[in-house]
């Protein structure tokens, strides 16, 4: 069997895992929970046993892209460590914003990456060699990731709490809330305060707020407005870090980003529409990873990788990619 690349993307709340081969198929794909250090302590054995590839093809090189590489030493050491102890190729780890960043742009210019996920952070670089690579947000939900689907659920549950005990007035947010859970105003507290994984289980309330903003709902809507500035100022800063002027070249990753919506709220803001990324995150692995392996990957491979991992992930055509 000819040499192939692994890539892997992680975020709080999913793991993928692809190979790819020189010609750009995808001949594995899989899904996993997400790998979040601080929120899943079975994470190593979870990465070991999500790098043993089905049918043991010889890797040329690999990529990961972890949550919270780079930015906490001890996990990011550990990451590595894993990794390198479970495959016998080069293998390269980096921040998962930064593979999305790869994905995005798959080194055509300066931009910036808005990743929204469980969490936020911008990435903005000018794409050239030994480029400075720019962080902005990105802090953890203690105090940051503005804008991102753990953000949006708690503001739902800010608004719920508001209302149910009278500091505004009754909201139907609130009631379908509430609805969607199952629950009495006198249980939410239990709810959130009992939940296994906290700030995964907030985040999947912002794809019930996308929807109920798509329904006509106001307070769904102004959570979801307030998330966009967020995210514009995210965007902005990093721009302006590159020094750049003008409006900025941006692109986007992450299940916030389903709602088109968004990003037509954020363009609105910075004066500029998004490019469309031109792979995935997950894409993005693959790509550097086959830069890594010498392949020097086009614009044919770069597109038909594009189309093989659309149909791996089960997307339409006109689908922005998930997280």
């Amino acid at each position: 069997m000819k040499p192939c690349v692994l890539g892997l993307d992680s975020g709080g709340s999913k793991t993928l895992v692809a190979i790819a081969d020189r010609q750009g198929r995808v001949l594995h794909c899989e899904s996993a929970p997400g790998l979040d250090p601080t929120a899943n302590p079975q994470w190593p054995a979870q990465l070991h046993a999500l790098l043993q590839v089905p049918g043991k093809r010889p890797l040329a090189a690999a990529v990961l892209g972890m949550p919270l590489h780079g930015e906490l030493t001890e996990c990011s050491v550990a990451q590595l460590d894993t990794a390198q102890r479970a495959l016998p190729c080069p293998v390269t780890v980096e921040n998962d914003v930064r593979i999305a960043f790869d994905g995005a742009f798959a080194g055509q210019g300066a931009g910036v990456l808005m990743l929204a996920g469980t969490g936020s952070m911008a990435w903005a670089s000018r794409n050239e060699p030994d480029a400075e690579q720019v962080r902005v947000g990105g802090w953890g939900d203690v105090f940051g990731d503005e804008g991102s689907a753990y953000w949006i659920g708690c503001q739902v549950l800010i608004h719920a709490s508001r209302s149910l005990d009278g500091r505004d007035a009754p909201s139907n947010l609130t009631l379908a809330l509430l609805n969607h859970l199952g629950l009495t105003p006198e249980q939410l507290a239990g709810w959130v305060y009992g939940l296994a994984n906290r700030r995964a289980e907030i985040a999947a309330l912002a794809e019930c707020v996308s929807a109920w903003a798509v329904a006509g709902d106001p307070a769904a809507s102004a959570v979801l407005d307030a998330a966009a500035a967020h995210l514009a100022e995210h965007i902005s800063a990093a721009w302006s870090r590159l020094g750049l002027t003008g409006p900025a070249t941006w692109s986007y990753a992450g299940g916030v980003f389903a709602n088109p919506h968004m990003i037509e709220r954020i363009a609105h803001r910075i004066g500029s529409a998004a490019c469309p990324p031109r792979l995935p995150p997950i894409g993005g692995a693959l790509w550097r990873a086959a830069q890594n392996a010498g392949w020097n990957p086009d614009q044919h491979w770069i597109e038909q990788l594009s189309l093989n991992l659309r149909t791996s992930l089960a997307l339409p055509s006109t689908s922005p990619f998930p997280m």
